[in-house]
């Protein structure tokens, strides 16, 4: 479950309805209700936050996001988009890293999800991640 106040347009989740899950793209949001809209690939469709499931944070994500690999000699991976950087320790651990876009660099930040790593983005750009091309 994602909690509501976590969640912003654009955001890219699981939903789950029925016993399926898809991947879609929040596309509204009813802070009335506590429910989100999502859009998958069948329909947009409302959503309660029980329902919504976060995207684990991998080199998959990372590739499909538009990230580019590049392996340092020190073993540490360094992901790029534009001008943001994300710097893993060693390949597939994503469990603590470094991210930086301009001047603005955040050590370690409490980033599991790509949800969380959109709103992260969204924070230090001004743009909002999405799987567009640059």
């Amino acid at each position: 479950m994602i909690k509501f106040s976590d969640i912003k347009i654009g955001d890219y989740v699981r939903a789950e309805f029925d016993g399926q899950t898809w991947e879609g793209e929040v596309t509204r949001l009813n802070g009335d209700e506590k429910q989100v809209e999502v859009t998958t690939e069948v329909q947009p469709f409302w959503f309660e936050t029980d329902k919504l499931h976060p995207i684990p944070l991998d080199e998959d994500a990372l590739t499909k996001l538009g990230f580019h690999k590049h392996l340092n000699d020190d073993g540490s991976v360094k992901y790029m988009k534009g001008s943001f950087r994300l710097v893993t320790p060693a390949p597939g651990d994503f469990s603590h890293f470094e991210m930086w876009y301009r001047e603005d660099r955040r050590h370690n930040p409490n980033v599991h999800y790509v949800h969380q790593l959109q709103n992260h983005y969204l924070e230090m750009t001004k743009i909002h991640l999405t799987d567009a091309p640059m």
